[in-house]
C-alpha cells in the first residue's frame, strides 16, 4: 500500500486499537500521530512532564501536544473562564499547521493510557473544528507497550502546513450563563466527571471552592474506564442512561474541573452511540469565579 493511503474510518468511530493501528502504520498509511501526555492538576505534578515523557519515548512519528501551551489559552489571559481556557484559535489554529494536519488528515491521538490526560480534549478540540478524521488511542502508550511494541526516541521532523481553517463550533459548548439559566430543570441535563470526594465537596485539591453545581449528577469518568481503555458501549450505555432520565442527548452537559476529563466522557458517551452531549469548557473552575454562583455540597443539596 502507498505511503499516500487514506485509512478508513467507520462512521461515527471515535476509538483506535492497537493492533489496527499497528496495521495502519506498517502498512505506510498517512496519519498523524500526536502525543497529548500530560501531569494532571492534581498533585501539583511536573507540567513538563508529558513533554519529558514523550523526549524519553514516544509512538513512531509521533509529535507532542501540551496542554497548557497547545490544547488551553493561559488562565490569566481568559479570566472567568477556568483554569485551561479555550486555546485563542489563531494560535490552535496555526498549532495544526505546524503539526502538518490540515482537513483530510487523519490524525491519531494518544496520552499515558485512558485518553483523560489530555487526548480527550484535543479529539474535542478538533471536532469543534468539524474536523471527523480523528480518533484516540485506546489504552494509549501503555497498551503500545503492553503489546511488546517498541517506542521511539527520535524527534520527528514534519513538514508544515498553513494555519487549519476554520472556527469552533460555538453550538458544541455551552457558558456559564446558559448553565446558570437552567439550574431549576430536573437532574440528569448536567453531569461532572470529576471524582466523588470532590463532587461532594468533601476534597478539593485544585480549586478554591470546594462543591459542585446545584443539580449536578456525578458520573466520574474513571468509572467508564477498565485497565485504561474505555468500558464497552453497552456498559457504557448501561452507566449513563439511568442519569440522564427523560434529558435528550442533545440537552445534556458535561463538565469536570477545568474542561479536560469532561471531554473524555463526551468521548465515551460517543463510543458508545450517545450522540449530542456538550462540554461547559470552564467547568467548575470558571463557575466559581463569580462568587455569586451558587454552589452545593452533599451537605447543602
Amino acid at each position: 500500500m502507498s505511503a499516500t493511503a487514506v485509512p478508513l474510518l467507520a462512521p461515527g468511530q471515535v476509538l483506535i486499537d492497537v493492533p489496527t493501528l499497528r496495521a495502519w502504520l506498517h502498512a505506510g498509511q498517512a496519519l498523524r500521530l500526536i502525543d497529548a501526555r500530560c501531569a494532571p492538576a492534581i498533585g501539583g505534578g511536573d507540567r513538563a512532564a508529558g513533554r519529558k515523557a514523550w523526549q524519553a519515548g514516544h509512538l513512531p512519528g509521533a509529535l507532542h501536544a501540551d496542554l497548557d501551551q497547545d490544547l488551553a489559552a493561559p488562565a490569566a489571559s481568559a479570566p472567568g473562564q477556568g483554569r485551561h481556557p479555550l486555546p485563542e484559535q489563531a494560535a490552535f489554529n496555526a498549532a495544526l499547521g505546524r503539526w502538518g494536519i490540515d482537513t483530510d488528515t487523519t490524525v491519531v491521538v494518544y496520552d499515558a493510557a485512558d485518553g483523560s490526560m489530555a487526548a480527550a480534549r484535543l479529539w474535542w478540540l478538533l471536532r469543534l473544528l468539524g474536523h471527523q478524521r480523528v480518533v484516540v488511542l485506546d489504552g494509549g502508550v501503555a497498551a503500545w507497550s503492553a503489546a511488546g511494541l517498541a517506542l521511539d526516541t527520535d524527534i520527528p521532523v514534519v513538514a508544515g502546513l498553513p494555519p487549519y481553517p476554520g472556527r469552533f463550533d460555538q453550538q458544541q459548548m455551552v457558558d456559564a450563563d446558559q448553565v446558570l439559566a437552567r439550574l431549576g430543570q430536573a437532574p440528569g441535563w448536567l453531569l461532572d466527571a470529576r471524582a466523588p470526594a470532590r463532587f461532594a465537596g468533601h476534597s478539593e485539591p485544585v480549586d478554591p471552592v470546594a462543591g459542585h453545581v446545584p443539580g449536578a449528577l456525578n458520573l466520574p469518568y474513571a468509572t467508564l474506564v477498565e485497565q485504561g481503555r474505555l468500558l464497552a458501549p453497552e456498559q457504557i450505555r448501561a452507566r449513563v442512561l439511568p442519569l440522564l432520565g427523560a434529558t435528550e442527548l442533545r440537552d445534556v452537559v458535561l463538565m469536570c474541573g477545568s474542561g479536560v476529563t469532561a471531554c473524555h466522557l463526551l468521548l465515551a458517551l460517543e463510543h458508545a452511540g450517545l450522540h449530542g452531549a456538550r462540554v461547559y469548557p470552564g467547568s467548575w473552575s470558571g463557575w466559581i469565579a463569580d462568587s455569586l454562583r451558587p454552589v452545593a455540597t452533599t451537605a447543602t443539596g
